[in-house]
């Protein structure tokens, strides 16, 4: 793995722990696609700090469980005109 990715994925590691951030905003912050986000968490990460990859996916199971209430919040504010 060369030296710019493995850097990246312990800085997008770092974000998600410390923000609890979805792939998606994750991917925001750091200019890269959702696709590049996952693959560094869910493939790349556990051959470089398996504890840290539990905790991301901890983090990324728990966004997922919660994401149709972001959903129906969001369309609550859409048509709401908040």
């Amino acid at each position: 793995m060369q030296e710019y990715i493995r850097r990246r994925v312990l800085e997008v590691t770092d974000y998600i722990l410390e923000s609890s951030a979805t792939v998606r905003q994750t991917a925001k912050v750091f200019g890269v696609s959702k696709s590049t986000i996952h693959k560094d968490v869910t493939e790349r990460l556990p051959r470089i700090n398996p504890h840290l990859a539990l905790q991301v996916r901890n983090i990324l199971e728990l966004n997922k469980a919660e994401r149709h209430i972001r959903g129906g919040e969001a369309t609550r504010r859409k048509y709401r005109g908040d």
